[in-house]
């Protein structure tokens, strides 16, 4: 990006309207450990498909300006707000461009050159934080409703998701012997591209009762035909990824893979993308529902967890 491009969109900035602000404004501690004062909480540009879903399950879709590719949820989201491209490949146009009085983004958001651009914009920016676990879903929706100026509202979503997790708790309990599943995110050329630890595969899995078969590094990385065979999967878990989606056919004719279980098993499971590692208020129902597929046994016990989250009132 050139310094004129960027000059020119900071100067473009400015002259966004900055709507009904409040006396004090409202003070957010983001994942930049940096206070962020918002005044204008009225329009807003959601990146991060789970931040998207947390608007709209806080009742606040009308000040929705845009959203990105991965708003997946629910569906209303990309069908009817402007799209501002990819979460990992926004252009500062688009996104200034819908004149935000507010921009939420997911901590990982970019590129690096765009969210330089935003962060010195007249607007907000509020990065939040991911961190892939039971607490840290809880302070994203605590931050995202603050940051809405809606303390209340977001207590009463987190209420709900911490009673779903508390019934996902009951649930892995039962667990007697739990299944080593290796999470896919593509087989290109032979090579698995798969999670380790500290990913959002890794937290669902576990949450799930299942183990990762992958303990030997953090974040995704290819693997070799022999860490394969080493990692003896019971199961191969992946993402629905349409015409890119990874097949339970090439995972059981894959050399490596026909030595492990999960070959002589048959055992690959997908799931949509949003849903399985989004980390939103759907999270411990979809750990529930992949519990179901490692472990058919507890379904009975399953049939009983009603997720609060999907009915909670926290709209008002």
């Amino acid at each position: 990006m050139t310094i004129c491009r960027t000059l020119a969109l900071l100067a473009f900035s400015c002259l966004l309207p900055i709507g009904a602000a409040t006396a004090e404004g409202i003070t957010v501690h983001d994942a930049r450990d940096r206070d962020v004062v918002i005044d204008d909480p009225t329009r807003i540009v959601s990146i991060g498909g789970a931040i998207t879903e947390i608007l709209y399950a806080l009742g606040f879709e009308d000040r929705i300006a845009g959203v990105d590719a991965t708003s997946l949820y629910p569906s209303a989201a990309l069908r009817e707000k402007p799209d501002v491209g990819y979460m990992r490949q926004l252009s500062p146009e688009g996104v200034l461009g819908l004149h935000p009085s507010l921009v939420l983004a997911v901590q990982g958001s970019g590129p690096k050159e765009t969210m330089d651009v935003l962060e010195a914009a007249k607007v907000p920016l509020v990065l939040v934080p991911e961190t892939f676990s039971e607490a840290g879903l809880i302070e994203k929706i605590r931050l995202v409703g603050h940051a809405m100026g809606a303390d209340p509202r977001a207590a009463c979503l987190a209420t709900a998701v911490e009673s779903d997790l508390g019934q996902l708790r009951a649930l892995r309990a039962k667990v007697a012997k739990p299944v080593r599943v290796m999470f896919m995110m593509s087989l290109l050329n032979g090579r698995a591209l798969a999670a380790g630890h500290k990913t959002a595969a890794d937290e669902i899995i576990q949450l799930a009762g299942g183990v990762n078969a992958i303990d030997g590094y953090d974040g995704y990385k290819p693997v070799n035909d022999e860490a394969i065979v080493a990692a003896k999967p019971d199961v191969v878990l992946s993402i629905d990824r349409g015409k890119d989606s990874l097949t339970s056919e090439a995972v059981f004719t894959h050399p490596a893979f026909a030595l492990t279980p999960v070959a002589a098993n048959k055992a690959f499971i997908s799931m949509e993308g949003l849903y399985l590692l989004g980390f939103g208020p759907r999270t411990a129902a979809a750990a529930r529902d992949l519990s179901i597929k490692l472990y058919p046994a507890l379904a009975p016990e399953a049939d009983n967890f009603k997720p609060s989250a999907l009915t909670a009132n926290c709209r008002q």
